[in-house]
């Protein structure tokens, strides 16, 4: 049984990922409008998988039964001075969202809630991931400038990046 502080914690982080979700939507709409159809690509993965995180927590917390409240989800920047700038601030909200679940982490050990903090685990070696990627893709912008963005396309093509919004849910290419 989850305490009312890790609760009210894990339902906070719901909505947390509900918005991270949903400013990747708002990056993924901003690069699609300046033709960048590859980072447009990666960036609406990135609010699926955000999404997939706030169902990984919901999923956990009514297996626990725990009382699931989602909350409003704020609205996210709506737009952006540049690529770099919307990628910065991906990089920014991958920070605040680490900062989040080592709060999290450390509050499940306060209360002694070693389930929910072997729960957590998962999260903070995927915040590991998420800022090194989004790390790297911001090296990436920033080394290719404004007007060679296209190379930066042609490199996740490479990695493996597709244009396919079928993958995605409600894609339907």
């Amino acid at each position: 049984m989850l305490s009312k502080a890790i609760e009210k914690a894990l339902n906070e982080q719901i909505v947390n990922e509900l918005y991270s979700s949903n400013a990747y939507l708002s990056v993924a709409s901003y690069m699609d409008s300046e033709g960048l159809k590859v980072l447009s690509a990666y960036f609406f993965r990135q609010s699926a998988e955000e999404r997939g995180h706030a169902l990984k927590l919901l999923h956990y917390m009514l297996d626990v039964g725990g009382n699931v409240l989602i909350d409003d989800v704020k609205a996210p920047m709506p737009t952006f001075k540049s690529v770099e700038h919307a990628v910065q601030e991906s990089l920014n909200q991958e920070k605040t969202v680490t900062e989040q679940i080592n709060r999290l982490m450390a509050l499940a050990h306060k209360e002694c809630d070693y389930a929910t903090a072997s729960f957590l685990k998962w999260f903070v070696d995927e915040q590991v991931e998420e800022i090194s990627t989004t790390n790297e893709l911001l090296l990436l912008v920033q080394k290719a400038g404004d007007n060679n963005l296209l190379l930066v396309e042609d490199r996740l093509l490479k990695q493996g990046v597709t244009l396919s919004r079928a993958q995605l849910p409600g894609g339907d290419d």
